[in-house]
C-alpha cells in the first residue's frame, strides 16, 4: 500500500507547474539564495571581509522564508496534492534515458528545508560572533554557505541521481569546515578521515543507484518506486543495503562512525550544522525516502534497524566516558541518530517517529553544541569538563538555555524530547513479537544512557566546585551567541508537543510516506509498563550521575579506569578495528604491489633496456669508422669463405 501510495503521489505531481504560482515554480531559489552567497565569497576575495558574513547570514534566512511560504501554499492544498514536482532543467540524456534536475516539494522535503534553513541561519548568526576574530571568517561562511546549499539540493532532489550530487557536495562542504584550521594537523587528519571514510559510504550509494538502472531501468522516485513490486527479492536487498551503508556513513551509524568524533577539531559552528542540521541527517532522510524498497525487502529492512540499535547503544557508551565536551556530544548525536534509523527500520510505523525525532533534536542538539562553544568561548577554548564546574554563576545565559536542552534530550515528560522518544518506543514495542520486544527494550536502555552522560555533562560543566586553570576567566557570550541559543531552547521545551500532540505532524506526512503511525496518547505514555519504565530509567541515569559527578569532587586528572572504561574513551577501539581490518592489510597489500612493480614489472622492463643498451654498445664498437679496418675485415671474411669452399669441393 505504502509503495502503490508513494508512487502515485509522485507520478501525478507537476503537470502544470506554471499554474501553481510563483512560490513552487521557484523552488529553485531555495537552493540558489545560499549558492549564490557561496559564490560571492569565495569570488569576491577580500573585498567581501567587511561586508560578506552578513551577506552569508542573510541569504539562509531567505530560504526559510520562502520555504515557510512554501509550507503554506502545501497546506492549503488537499492532501493528496502536497506532492509537487518542479522541473528546472534537463541535466543529462544518454539515448531515451534522460535525467532531470527537478526538484520535488513535498512534506518530508520541506520539513527538512525548514530545519535546515532555519537551524542552519541561527547557527549563521551564531558564528557572526564566535568567529568574529578569526583571519579567514569570510572563506568560513562561504563554506556554512555551500554546506547548506548542497544539504538542500539533497533533501529537493527528484532522482537518486541529483541527490547523489548533493550528497557528495555535503561531503565536501564537512572536509572544508572540518579542516578549517588547516595549520592544525589534527584537524587536517580529521578532515581527510571524514573525508575517506565517507566515500566508502557513497560507494554504497553510487552501486545502489546503478543496481537500479540496471535492473529497474530507472533513477527517479517515482519510476524506481513504481517498478519495485516487479523486482526480484535479491535486486531489492542489494539495493536497500547498498542505500544502507551509504547513510551509515553519512550518519556516522556502524561500521562507518570513526569518523564523527574527530570532526570536531572543525570549529564548534561546524559540529552544530554537521550535527543538528545537515549532514548526519542525511541518512535517515534516505532511508525513510526510499522506504518503499526497503518494505519491500524485509531483510534489508531488518538490518537497518540492528544496525541502528546497536549504534545508539555504542554512541551512549562513548558518551559516557568521554570528558572533551564537543566528543561527548558527537556520541550523543551518534547515539540519538541511532535511534531514528531503528525507527526508521520498523516501516512506516516508524517514520513518523524518526522524522519527529530529527526535527527536535535539530533543535536541542545545535543548542547544546552552541552552548558549548560559549564554554568554550569563555575558557580559553577549553575542552575538558574536567576542568570546568561551576560555571552557571558566571554564564546564566548559557546555564538556562543548555539545561533546557538537557533536560529536553534527556526525556524529561513533556519536553521536546519526550514526545518524540515516547513515539519511537511506542512504535518499537508496538511491532509486537520478539523483535519489538528487542528493539522496545535497546531504545529503553537507550534512553537510560542518554539521562546519564547528559548529566555527567551538565553537572561538571556548570554545578559544583570551580576547577579552572589559572589565569581563566569566564565571562558570558556576546548577544550574537546567546540570541540563537535562547530561540533554540525555546524549540527544546514547546516543539515536541506541537509535532505529536494531536497527531498533526504524524498527518501532515502520511500521505507522502504512506505512513500510518500509532496514535499518540498520553495517558498511556505515563501508565504503560514501558512508559514507566522509561520514566526509571531516566531517574536512574540521572541519580548515577549524580552520584559519582556531583555528590562528591570531580578530579582535575581523569583516573585510571576499567578495562569498560577505558575501551568505551577509546570509541569502543572502532580505529583500532578500523585498522586492524582495513588500514594495515592495506598498506601490506600496497608494498606487495609496490615490490611487485619495482622489482618485476620495473626489473623485467629495465632489463631488457639495459639488454638492448649492452647490445648496442658491443656492435657499437664495430662499427670504428677506418677504411682500413672495414678492408682488414673483408679480407678475413673472403679467406674464412673460400676456406669453407675448399673444404666442401
Amino acid at each position: 500500500m505504502a509503495v502503490q501510495q508513494h508512487t502515485l503521489l509522485a507520478a501525478d505531481t507537476g503537470t502544470a507547474v506554471a499554474a501553481e504560482g510563483a512560490v513552487l515554480s521557484n523552488a529553485w531559489l531555495l537552493i540558489a539564495l545560499p549558492l549564490a552567497g557561496a559564490a560571492v565569497l569565495l569570488l569576491g576575495g577580500k573585498r567581501t571581509d567587511s561586508w560578506g558574513h552578513l551577506l552569508a547570514t542573510a541569504l539562509p534566512v531567505g530560504s526559510f522564508v520562502w520555504a515557510a511560504l512554501i509550507l503554506f501554499d502545501l497546506l492549503g492544498r488537499a492532501q493528496d496534492a502536497r506532492s509537487v514536482s518542479v522541473p528546472v532543467y534537463e541535466w543529462f540524456s544518454v539515448g531515451e534515458f534522460t535525467v532531470g534536475a527537478d526538484l520535488l516539494v513535498d512534506p518530508l522535503s520541506i520539513s527538512f528545508v525548514l530545519l535546515i534553513t532555519f537551524v542552519g541561519s541561527l547557527i549563521h548568526v551564531y558564528s557572526i560572533g564566535y568567529m568574529s576574530h578569526d583571519p579567514g571568517r569570510r572563506r568560513f561562511f562561504a563554506y556554512l554557505n555551500l554546506f547548506v546549499a548542497a544539504m538542500l539540493v539533497l533533501v529537493l532532489a527528484d532522482n537518486f541521481a541529483l541527490l547523489f550530487l548533493g550528497w557528495e557536495g555535503v561531503g565536501l562542504a564537512s572536509y572544508l569546515l572540518i579542516g578549517f584550521w588547516q595549520y592544525k594537523p589534527s584537524a587536517a587528519t580529521a578532515a581527510k578521515k571524514a573525508f575517506i571514510i565517507n566515500r566508502v559510504g557513497d560507494m554504497g550509494l553510487l552501486a545502489a543507484i546503478m543496481i537500479m538502472f540496471t535492473a529497474l531501468g530507472a533513477v527517479s522516485f517515482s519510476d524506481v518506486f513504481a517498478a519495485v513490486p516487479g523486482a526480484g527479492n535479491g535486486v531489492l536487498v542489494a539495493i536497500g543495503l547498498c542505500l544502507l551503508l551509504g547513510a551509515c556513513g553519512k550518519s556516522a551509524q556502524l561500521p562507518l562512525q570513526a569518523w564523527l568524533l574527530d570532526a570536531m577539531e572543525g570549529p564548534t559552528p561546524v559540529s552544530a550544522l554537521i550535527h543538528a542540521a545537515t549532514m548526519v541527517t542525511a541518512g535517515v532522510y534516505l532511508i525513510v525516502r526510499a522506504g518503499p524498497v526497503f518494505e519491500a525487502a524485509p531483510a534489508a529492512q531488518t538490518t537497518v534497524a540492528v544496525v541502528g540499535a546497536a549504534t545508539m547503544l555504542a554512541g551512549g557508551i562513548i558518551a559516557s566516558a568521554k570528558d572533551d565536551i564537543k566528543k561527548s556530544l558527537a556520541g550523543s548525536t551518534m547515539s540519538q541518530i541511532g535511534m531514528m534509523v531503528l525507527a526508521a527500520g520498523l516501516g512506516p510505523v516508524g517514520y513518523v517517529a524518526a522524522i519527529a525525532h530529527l526535527i527536535t533534536h535539530g533543535f536541542f542538539k545545535a543548542g547544546l553544541f552552541l552552548g558549548a562553544g560559549s564554554v568554550m568561548h569563555a575558557m580559553d577554548d577549553g575542552v575538558d569538563m574536567r576542568r570546568y564546574g561551576g560555571l552557571a554563576r558566571v554564564m546564566p545565559i548559557t546555564f538556562a538555555t543548555f539545561g533546557l536542552g538537557y533536560l529536553a534530550i534527556i526525556g524529561v515528560p513533556l519536553l521536546s524530547g519526550w514526545w518524540t522518544k515516547e513515539s519511537i518506543i511506542t512504535e518499537a514495542f508496538g511491532v509486537g513479537g520478539t523483535q519489538g520486544m528487542v528493539l522496545g527494550s535497546a531504545v529503553i536502555l537507550g534512553a537510560g544512557l542518554t539521562a546519564f552522560y547528559m548529566s555527567r555533562m551538565f553537572f561538571m560543566t556548570f554545578l559544583g566546585e570551580k576547577r579552572w586553570d589559572e589565569g581563566v576567566h569566564p565571562h558570558e557570550s556576546p548577544v550574537s551567541m546567546t540570541a540563537p541559543m535562547v530561540v533554540l531552547s525555546i524549540g527544546s521545551v514547546f516543539l515536541g508537543a506541537f509535532l505529536v500532540f494531536g497527531d498533526r505532524f504524524a498527518n501532515f506526512l502520511a500521505p507522502t510516506i504512506g505512513a500510518h503511525p500509532h496514535h499518540f496518547d498520553l495517558a498511556h505514555a505515563f501508565t504503560s509498563p514501558y512508559g514507566l519504565a522509561a520514566l526509571g530509567v531516566l531517574v536512574l541515569g540521572v541519580a548515577a550521575a549524580w552520584a559519582v559527578y556531583l555528590r562528591r569532587p570531580v578530579a582535575r586528572t581523569a583516573p585510571k579506569g576499567s578495562p569498560v572504561t577505558v575501551a568505551a574513551s577509546r570509541e569502543l577501539y572502532g580505529n583500532e578495528i578500523n585498522e586492524g581490518l582495513f588500514m594495515r592489510p592495506g598498506q601490506v597489500l600496497t608494498k606487495v604491489l609496490s615490490d611487485i612493480e619495482d622489482k618485476v614489472i620495473d626489473g623485467f622492463v629495465n632489463g631488457l633496456g639495459a639488454g638492448v643498451r649492452d647490445s648496442s654498445r658491443g656492435l657499437g664498437r664495430a662499427q670504428t669508422g677506418f677504411a682500413r679496418s672495414y678492408a682488414l675485415t673483408m679480407l678475413f671474411g673472403a679467406v674464412i669463405v673460400a676456406a669453407t669452399l675448399v673444404v666442401r669441393l
